[in-house]
């Protein structure tokens, strides 16, 4: 097909084939031609001007063959064209072009991993456009980059045509998966107080182990490698070792490209205590003392940031409630190295005067601007501290409702202003689950759940469940306004159904209610909830040979309850503290109506410590409770404690007052109940990548106390407080389907009617 200049269009084609060196094209011509013409062959949907444009050659204008050759790379260059060739014939420069194919379709061979519609997201080339192969090229790399964060470095993606009819070609990406490459050792260079296992087990990235096909973060990804820098920084800076950094890090792939070698080069440093700690101020008119008050951070203590931090926020908060602004606290500290101590002087200085102008939040799709507003306790106004404005992003990211979340500071319409900038990445927070459950008391269980921790970007959780298991079918509905009335205040509600049948006991229950609450912070680490509990439980189907107290006690109840709980928890999450320490109490009075009248106690201590190069976790608890019963009436089996998992090394209800005179001897709850718990954890010298660690632990404790004590035919049953006892050791195993837990266990102080439970296997999951 020919066409002349202005009466045709030039056409585009797709091809793989790179047009042929000018030099070959272009003849040898003398130093210069006229052209009184221009012919264009080969063009069917590029328009002759365009190509003329890229020639950029006018007639009857001397042209050398130097600006031919121009020419002919400006047409190759466009990316139009799949062969260019210029041509002088006389006074005619004819222009022959062959366009690039049009896609048929695009296609994927070979791939496993990953799914074709996952793929066809990542590449740009698209059917029914032209074919470029830079673009086909660009394409292949993409989807080797996204095996490549799949942990397959040796991935291989060749892009190939398949040519049709009507100059359309079909666009093949032939996929060669690979191994994927894994983490097969990561050491540790110039670590003296940790060993290597415990500095693995801080990290984000793993080694290879022998769940290797299940475990993901056994394959390298060079974007986690911050990441653990960061973790290793905040691991040692939180146990002393101020001075420590990370050198560098020395990823080094295998000659066959399936496996990494990491090697952290750390440094130390010496481990520090807080020597002096001082308070000053260095505002006229700004006296210290209220500040110094605040001071969380003791001579003596091992440095940790934390406890600055905490320091700081505490006296930041004197200056807001002094009406003290653009009050900066600047920690100064000194080192002594001789002494390993840190010297640290809390200043109180003037900082600069600025000022809120405006927040502005970008990429919240689905949650409402207020949701995000409500992590500032600044406003459009305030002056600015940026120390809140980080511990509000930290708040931010910590809804769990972002995928990312930046928040920047930036100059305003002045020096005086700055403006907040909040950028958030939405990602899903709704989850459909199906899972198992086994225990050797309950039998193999199925649950299903549906869960939504931002419900209509509001904040909210709605979650419903559903569960079964051998003699137990379970269903509950929960709602969550964590910021109730615009304040601080939690606001619950909670309904439930559920039945046992006997699967562990001569008798049949059921238990139908709701119950509202609110929960709010009185403490920096404290909380107060207050509730009301509807409740109408039904003891029904007392076998005949069970104990005559139960069968006094079958039928059916209401309780109408009014209840308060305080709980105090210092756990802080990101800096792995050394101990933490948690205490909850709780009492609810049944008797606002109903058929109840009881006030229940229940307390629970705990702490959790590291200790040995943090290898060694020791947890302790200790707890009690009781049930009083006033007015006329009296406790039931559903009113009173068993054992449940108080003490281990027993049945569910294997200890506490006993029917004995009863055939089957009925276990039957008492109103009272102490029990002290102590664990140990360790590793046991198998690679940490397996999950697999020890534990030792010792139970004691009672249960105790009957309104009732006249038993089956007469006989007294005894309800006095004996103290049982059980040791025993553990086997965790945290593993793909869920964590599993393994304890084997010996009573060495019980009564003889007790029940032991010598072996017990949990198992949760999810999936």
């Amino acid at each position: 097909m020919t066409r002349k200049l202005g009466k045709g269009a030039v056409a585009l084609m797709t091809a793989l084939t790179i047009s042929v060196p000018a030099t070959l094209l272009i003849p040898q011509l003398a130093s210069a031609y006229v052209f009184n013409d221009v012919r264009i062959e080969g063009s069917q949907r590029v328009e002759p001007a365009t190509i003329l444009s890229y020639a950029n050659i006018a007639r009857g204008q001397d042209v050398s063959a130097g600006e031919l050759n121009d020419a002919l790379q400006r047409l190759q260059g466009s990316g139009l064209f799949e062969t260019v060739e210029i041509q002088p014939q006389g006074g005619v420069l004819v222009i022959k072009v062959s366009e690039y194919p049009t896609i048929n379709q695009i296609s994927f061979e070979g791939n496993r991993r990953i799914k074709d519609d996952q793929l066809a997201e990542i590449v740009q080339s698209q059917s029914r456009r032209v074919y470029q192969p830079s673009q086909a090229i660009a394409d292949a790399s993409n989807i080797a980059q996204a095996y490549s964060s799949e942990g397959r470095l040796a991935a291989r993606v060749d892009p190939k045509i398949i040519r049709r009819s009507g100059n359309r070609v079909d666009l093949v990406f032939e996929i060669r998966e690979g191994d994927l490459t894994e983490i097969e050792r990561i050491s540790f260079t110039g670590n003296r107080a940790f060993s290597d296992r415990r500095l693995r087990q801080v990290l984000e990235t793993k080694q290879a182990g022998i769940l290797r096909t299940f475990i993901r973060a056994d394959t390298f990804a060079p974007e986690r490698i911050p990441l653990d820098q960061q973790l290793l920084t905040d691991f040692y800076r939180s146990r002393g070792y101020a001075d420590f950094r990370v050198q560098a890090v020395a990823p080094e792939l295998a000659r066959e490209r399936d496996a990494f070698y990491i090697t952290f080069n750390i440094q130390e440093g010496p481990r520090y205590r807080f020597g002096n700690v001082d308070v000053i101020s260095e505002i006229p008119g700004v006296d210290a003392t209220a500040f110094a008050r605040q001071n969380r951070v003791d001579r003596g203590d091992v440095y940790n940031p934390a406890a600055i931090d905490n320091t700081i926020l505490r006296m930041e908060t004197v200056a807001i409630q002094q009406g003290l602004d653009f009050v900066s606290i600047e920690p100064r500290i000194t080192r002594n190295p001789s002494s390993q101590t840190l010297n640290l002087t809390f200043a109180l200085t003037r900082g600069p005067r600025i000022f809120v102008e405006r927040i502005d939040i970008e990429g919240n799709t689905t949650t409402l601007d207020e949701v995000i507003r409500r992590q500032f306790t600044t406003v459009e106004g305030d002056p600015f501290n940026p120390r809140e404005i980080r511990n509000a992003a930290e708040r931010i990211r910590a809804l769990g409702y972002f995928a990312d979340a930046q928040v920047e500071s930036r100059q305003g319409s002045s020096q005086e202003q700055v403006i907040v900038d909040v950028n958030v990445e939405e990602q899903p927070t709704g989850s459909l689950s199906f899972g198992a459950s086994y225990g050797v008391s309950t039998g193999v269980g199925l649950n299903v759940s549906l869960n939504e921790t931002n419900f209509l970007g509001r904040g909210q959780t709605v979650g419903v469940t559903l569960s079964t298991a051998e003699g137990d079918k379970e269903g509950s509905f929960n709602f969550v306004e964590p910021y109730f009335l615009g304040r601080d205040l939690r606001f619950k509600f909670n309904t439930w159904y559920s039945e046992t049948e006997d699967w562990n006991a001569d008798y049949d229950t059921r238990s139908m209610g709701f119950s509202p609450a609110i929960e709010f912070p009185i403490s920096p680490n404290g909380r107060l909830e207050l509730r009301y509990r509807l409740s109408k439980d039904r003891l029904s189907n007392i076998n005949e040979d069970s104990s005559a107290i139960l069968q006094r006690e079958e039928g059916e109840r209401l309780s109408s309850a009014l209840g308060y709980s305080y709980s105090w928890d210092t756990r802080n999450t990101g800096l792995d503290p050394l101990t933490s320490y948690k205490f909850r109490f709780s009492q609810d009075i049944a008797g606002a109506g109903g058929d109840v009248k009881s006030i229940t106690t229940s307390a629970i201590a705990g702490f959790e410590s590291n200790a040995w190069r943090d290898d060694v976790t020791f947890r302790g608890e200790i707890e009690g409770g009781g049930v009083h019963a006033y007015g006329d009436y009296e406790t039931w089996i559903l009113d009173r404690f068993r054992a449940g998992t108080r003490v281990r090394g027993f049945e569910p209800n294997g200890i506490g007052p006993r029917d004995l005179a009863s055939v089957n001897e009925d276990g039957l709850g008492g109103k009272y109940f102490w029990a002290a718990r102590a664990e140990a954890q360790f590793p046991v010298g198998l690679p940490e990548e397996y999950g697999i660690t020890g534990g030792l632990f010792a139970d004691i404790g009672s249960i105790w106390g009957l309104d009732d004590t006249s038993g089956t035919n007469g006989e007294i049953v005894d309800d006095d407080m004996h103290v049982r006892a059980a040791v025993g050791a553990s086997i965790f195993w945290t593993t793909p389907i869920g964590p599993l837990r393994f304890n084997f266990s010996k009573a060495i102080q019980k009564e003889d009617y007790d029940e032991e439970q010598n072996f017990d296997l949990t198992i949760s999951t999810q999936f």
